[in-house]
């Protein structure tokens, strides 16, 4: 899964930075219900984001090339 492109729908903010809400991933679409965390160097931005389905991604977005990619897919463990 490490560096597959997708097609992200996000919403940009006021500042022009754009927040993923949902992504097709190998043909199905996930919804983001909700992002864990986001962090930036020059080049990309990322984001740790929990999907309804009960997975966890993280998703890059490359600002020069505007490409979105995953960088890592897990599922959750709430089995307890």
């Amino acid at each position: 899964m490490d560096g597959s492109n997708i097609v992200v729908d996000a919403f940009a903010g006021d500042k022009g930075e754009e927040t993923p809400r949902a992504f097709t991933l190998e043909g199905s679409r996930r919804t983001v219900s909700e992002i864990l965390t986001r962090w930036y160097t020059e080049t990309h931005c990322y984001f740790r984001v929990q999907t309804d389905d009960g997975y966890r991604y993280v998703l890059r977005h490359d600002l020069d090339n505007l490409i979105w990619e995953v960088v890592m897919g897990e599922t959750t463990d709430d089995e307890t």
